[in-house]
């Protein structure tokens, strides 16, 4: 018997979101969960919010909650970020977002995640 499935779109409270990780989302997910050990980690491709083909992974944002931010700058904890994803960086993504935080901050800040704004680059001005 031939049973229709629907797949129920996962919110991270955004809207209009792929579901599904590509190679790059899940590369990305596990050299930032095997190198910073994070508490709580969430990459999200916001490619759609551009102006790309449907299924781009080029645009993401990162939140990465660990104790090894701990004592560092805002700029020590994303270059941290940046020199693990260095080979992706170079290769297809065009943009990434990062929110770095230690444990402490991520409970004070109410685990909010802030809402990139919208694209006004390319073909969305």
């Amino acid at each position: 018997m031939n049973r229709l499935r629907v797949a129920l779109p996962i919110f991270r409270n955004f809207t209009n979101m792929e579901t599904t990780k590509g190679p790059v989302e899940t590369a990305i997910v596990h050299k930032l969960k095997e190198c910073l050990n994070p508490q709580h980690i969430d990459v999200i491709n916001e490619s759609y919010m551009h102006a790309v083909p449907k299924g781009s992974e080029t645009h993401f944002k990162v939140v990465v909650i660990t104790s090894q931010f701990e004592g560092l700058s805002l700029i020590q904890r994303h270059r941290l970020v940046i020199d693990t994803l260095k080979t992706e960086l170079n290769g297809v993504i065009h943009a990434l977002s990062i929110e770095a935080k230690t444990p402490q901050q991520w409970e004070s800040s109410n685990k909010k995640i802030h809402q990139s704004p919208p694209c006004l680059g390319g073909s969305k001005q």
